[in-house]
């Protein structure tokens, strides 16, 4: 598993933009950037639409003001999902809609969640980070509950 200190692997995410469907790169989203990025196990549930996602839109100054480049999130989702969640919870250029569409991010970190019970196969466990030019700088996991991924631990821990 993914621990502070380690360099994040290279891997590819799709996002949609005005111009469509575009791939970006770990080396395009994290060089020499400041990064926060949060995970969810799936766009649209509970808890991550109605806490995890507005925690970061309500703390995005704060984090730009402690010197975040980019505000980011990922899902095991593909990239459509993730632009209509965007959409509709308003993130407009806050935040960085990434899809993991395959979950090979979340394989590579290694924080995939059987979330098969579910009906919704497997998915990327609950968790933020703080990368600095691709270096995890924090790495904050929920095995269960949303009490460590949240912004605020973000910037209390920065």
């Amino acid at each position: 598993m993914i621990k502070e200190g380690d360099k994040l692997p290279e891997a590819s995410f799709n996002t949609i933009t005005k111009d469509g469907m575009k791939k970006m790169t770990t080396q395009e989203i994290f060089g020499g950037k400041k990064v926060a990025l949060f995970a969810v196990p799936g766009a649209f549930t509970p808890t991550c639409s109605a806490q995890h996602l507005p925690g970061f839109l309500t703390n995005k100054d704060a984090l730009k003001k402690k010197g975040v480049d980019t505000i980011a999130c990922v899902s095991v989702n593909d990239a459509f999902v993730m632009d209509a969640w965007g959409k509709e919870r308003k993130v407009g250029d806050d935040i960085l809609m990434l899809a993991d569409g395959n979950g090979d991010f979340a394989k590579a970190l290694g924080v995939e969640l059987d979330a098969k019970g579910f009906g919704l196969g497997t998915r990327s466990k609950r968790y933020a980070m703080l990368v600095d030019n691709g270096v995890v700088k924090q790495f904050n996991l929920d095995e269960k509950g949303f009490e460590k991924s949240k912004a605020e631990v973000i910037l209390e821990r920065m």
